[in-house]
């Protein structure tokens, strides 16, 4: 009886204590294609922790980048606004004109928007963020937009070098800051992990926003010598390409259509070890169990190059083109999440893009916002979709990228609606018409076919380009078209 009564009293005991605090993990991986995932499809690449991750946990299989390049993604990610709201529209230090003058854009997150990490801290998270930044220099790092530690974060947007010390040899943009401690044959992308661990273990007795984003897998395309000749020894035997492995498109780029590259499979095995030390890290610390943690790349995988310049380093098929297109390989990317607090599980194939990162990370955590912020809020909360699949309804999509870009890219808009994607040119005012829930690779134009569908879909685009204020690109007069 007594025992009765002592296992009853703890019983309420516990049921009266203050639920756990939800901490975040956020792993940003650079440049990462939606098929570079043993899970999404790979034959070659070997991801068996993120694969098994995915297994145990919520993945989204139709998630998009919200700009086909690194910075206007980020900044969606950081503020749940889109980048053309933001006016943060090509990576930062992007230059290239053509037959038009590229829009303006920001180079840098202006202090006055409000960052998930900001959030996180006045609900008081210790924030750390580790790895890539560019979304500014000097006056617009972490340390400046809410995060209380900076390592290896500034403006470029790639390392000088994947090896310690992590720098040419004259000073250069690229040189990554804050990690002058280090060895001969040290790999970037074990060093930023090895800071996760440890701000992890300083921050395992409070509420903690860590955001590990990786420089890898964006050239240079560097990896660990003996990873990249197991890779290599591996395709020497087993060709998985043709001879030319990849096509021209018939716009203006060479495509890689096969993945055959071994510095890259082996530099994309390095950032799955990586995150099975973050998850192993959690376990071991006891955290697993109250950490939410979401995986996420920012763009498709660099698989187009403009005509005559080398040829990318993966592939994206069956999906189009890659890096710096509106077509499905340039911004539709892995999506994976774990909520402790709902154990679910499988996959969801409802759209949703990466400005939704910022509203339910801090649905998860609990962490209500105010009215008159989340009234500018471009995104919305995956959170009842986690729970339950068909919970949210469908909204149009909108993607803005109104630049050049050394993909062979032309300055373009997009919009996703009901099955559709349709895709507007500037320089030409040509538009494309696909059904990706038929032709996810976006093979077949129907825009003659179904003109009332390209006409409505045209008249949203034009709209939502209003109501955002996005800039346009404008003619350029010392253009000289190229016979």
């Amino acid at each position: 009886m007594k025992n009765f009564l002592f296992v009853l009293v703890w019983a309420l005991i516990a049921s009266c204590a203050p639920p756990k605090t939800t901490n975040v993990v956020l792993i940003i991986v650079d440049d990462l294609g939606w098929k570079d995932l043993g899970v999404t499809g790979s034959e070659l690449y070997r991801t068996p922790r993120i694969d098994s991750f995915a297994s145990e946990n919520v993945r989204f299989d139709h998630f998009y980048a919200d700009g086909p390049v690194c910075s206007p993604t980020r900044a969606a990610i950081m503020t749940g606004k889109h980048p053309a709201r933001l006016q943060i529209t090509n990576w930062i230090g992007g230059t290239q004109n053509g037959e038009l003058i590229q829009a303006d854009y920001k180079a840098q997150l202006p202090l006055q928007e409000i960052t998930v990490a900001e959030r996180f801290k006045e609900s008081g998270y210790s924030t750390g963020f580790i790895g890539k930044w560019h979304l500014g220099a000097e006056g617009f790092l972490p340390q400046d937009q809410g995060f209380d530690t900076n390592i290896g974060g500034h403006l470029a947007g790639q390392p000088a070098s994947y090896f310690w010390p992590y720098k040419r040899a004259k000073p250069s943009p690229w040189d990554v800051p804050n990690l002058e401690q280090g060895s001969e044959g040290e790999y970037l992308t074990d060093r930023l992990t090895t800071e996760a661990v440890s701000f992890l273990e300083s921050n395992q007795k409070r509420p903690f926003f860590l955001v590990l984003s990786h420089y890898a897998v964006h050239t240079p395309i560097q990896a660990k010598p003996e990873i990249e000749s197991e890779y290599q020894n591996l395709l020497d035997k087993n060709p998985l390409c043709p001879e030319v492995p990849f096509d021209n498109d018939p716009l203006w780029s060479s495509t890689r259509n096969c993945q055959d590259n071994a510095a890259y499979a082996a530099m994309v095995e390095s950032t799955d070890e990586s995150i099975g030390r973050v998850l192993d890290t959690l376990e071991r610390l006891h955290l697993d169990d109250n950490t939410a943690v979401v995986f996420v790349s920012d763009n498709g995988g660099l698989s187009s190059l403009m005509l005559g310049r080398n040829v990318g380093p993966t592939s994206n098929r069956p999906l189009r083109a890659g890096k710096g297109y509106l077509y499905e390989g340039g911004i539709r990317i892995p999506f994976i999440i774990k909520d402790p607090n709902l154990r679910a599980k499988g996959i969801r194939t409802i759209n949703a893009s990466t400005v939704d990162i910022m509203p339910t990370l801090l649905d998860l955590a609990g962490i209500s916002v105010d009215a008159d912020a989340a009234s500018v809020l471009d995104g919305l909360s995956l959170k009842p979709e986690i729970q339950e699949a068909g919970t949210l309804q469908e909204r149009p999509l909108y993607f803005h990228f109104p630049h050049y870009h050394g993909s062979g890219n032309r300055p373009s808009g997009a919009i996703i609606w009901e099955g559709y994607k349709l895709i507007e040119w500037f320089e030409t005012g040509e538009l494309e018409l696909y059904h990706l829930t038929t032709d996810p690779g976006e093979h077949t134009n129907l825009a003659t076919n179904l003109p009332e569908q390209v006409k409505a879909l045209h008249a949203m685009l034009r709209t939502w380009r209003t109501e955002v204020s996005a800039k346009m690109p404008t003619p350029n007069p010392e253009w000289t078209p190229v016979n």
